[in-house]
């Protein structure tokens, strides 16, 4: 049988898929077996008039190893 693990983050980018990426990237460092990124909320940072980057706040799963 199989665990997985869930740890909220909040990550960045100039797109959507720009914030998720640099979200996976960064958790990636400590933790292995990521299978998953589940986004709660997305935010557009404006700037005159123009959306100029993302946020986003987003669950990632991962396998624990035994």
């Amino acid at each position: 049988m199989s665990i997985v693990k869930v740890i909220e983050v909040m990550c960045e980018g100039k797109t959507i898929e720009d914030a998720m990426s640099s979200g996976v990237k960064e958790a990636s460092k400590t933790v292995k077996h990521i299978k998953q990124i589940d986004v709660k909320w997305i935010h557009g940072h404006v700037e005159k008039d123009k959306i100029t980057k993302f946020r986003l706040n987003a669950k990632i799963s991962f396998v624990v190893e035994h």
